[in-house]
């Protein structure tokens, strides 16, 4: 059986693969794969492990229903038509839960330093501007008794208010389509509707999941209906806040700052105004990047393309409606 892999992954996902007689192809260029490579090269395997940004849509879907099984080197399954894979009774796996407290980390380390103009203020070293001392100037906020509000409280969100009730005493509001009793009974968290999250949150960080309701759910009137001296955080993924509203929100002062771990788009382009804001903090998709939580998402991914090879069913499956 062949496997064909669209990144280079960690050794314990392929020793895996390898220790179960698997053929292995790894793409190795720095770039994305084109639609069409994507499918020449999956036409000729039995299984996909796919990590990046590849479209696994109808149209791949169709072209490549040979394959016994898809496997994401990922937590969020947004790329993929699920729908599409289930009626041509494709197995898609994830791998849930392995990276909230690394993607936690970013969260509550992006909080911190638009709290504190961190990022910009090192940048100022640099350039030699590290001079007159102002009692005034280049002023940051504490965050201990603020409130946290958390849009899409699951695992992460969850990692993320105990790191804050723990470091600063937060109180923690949350909205979710469902109650969070976990959440309510340990983290004494409070559901509240989308209107209360926007106007109560002294930081609102974004956790949900990409859906066709949460895209662009942080737009100009969400913007408009937070308090001035909100902080915004989106370590989720980048289509849920409207990036152009961002920009002006933040000129205009309606929020007082962003922590962004994902853009819209992605990559960010270099000249992008956020880059250069002092209450601004901006990393390139790092949530995930540990040893231990990439690992651990290599060895589920490369579990489920086991699994599926053998047809039997992916222990972390997305679509188990197929059994």
């Amino acid at each position: 059986m062949k496997v064909f892999i669209t990144r280079v992954i960690p050794e314990k996902g392929l020793q895996l693969l390898q220790d179960a007689g698997l053929h292995i192809t790894q793409w190795t260029e720095k770039r994305d794969l084109t639609p069409a490579e994507l499918i020449a090269y999956c036409k000729q395997h039995d299984a996909l492990l796919s990590v990046g940004p590849n479209k696994i849509n109808s149209s791949f879907l169709q072209e490549c229903s040979h394959l016994k099984v898809i496997a994401l080197h990922a937590v969020g399954f947004d790329n993929v038509d699920v729908k599409a894979a289930t009626e041509l009774k494709i197995p898609i796996g994830n791998t849930p839960g392995v990276l909230s407290n690394a993607t936690a980390d970013t969260a509550f380390l992006l909080m911190l330093a638009v709290s504190r103009k961190a990022f910009y203020m090192h940048k100022q070293i640099g350039k030699g501007e590290w001079g007159f001392f102002e009692p005034t100037a280049n002023l940051g906020m504490e965050l201990t008794g603020k409130t946290l509000g958390i849009a899409g409280l699951g695992k992460i969100g969850f990692e993320m208010a105990k790191r804050c009730i723990g470091a600063y005493g937060m109180k923690v509001i949350y909205h979710n389509r469902h109650t969070n009793k976990e959440a309510e009974e340990i983290l004494k968290a409070e559901k509240v509707s989308f209107e209360e999250l926007l106007a109560q949150s002294d930081v609102l960080s974004v956790h949900t999941a990409l859906t066709p309701e949460t895209q662009g759910m942080f737009n100009k009137a969400a913007f408009d209906r937070m308090k001035p001296t909100a902080i915004f955080v989106n370590a989720a993924r980048g289509s849920i806040h409207n990036e152009t509203d961002l920009i002006n929100a933040l000129n205009e002062k309606v929020i007082w700052g962003a922590g962004l771990d994902v853009t819209n788009p992605e990559p960010m382009a270099a000249d992008n105004p956020l880059l250069d804001m002092p209450n601004v903090a901006v990393l390139p998709h790092i949530g995930s990047a540990t040893v231990e939580a990439r690992n651990a998402m290599a060895t589920m991914a490369a579990q489920n393309i086991i699994a599926g090879l053998k047809g039997e069913r992916l222990p972390f499956v997305v679509n188990p409606e197929i059994y």
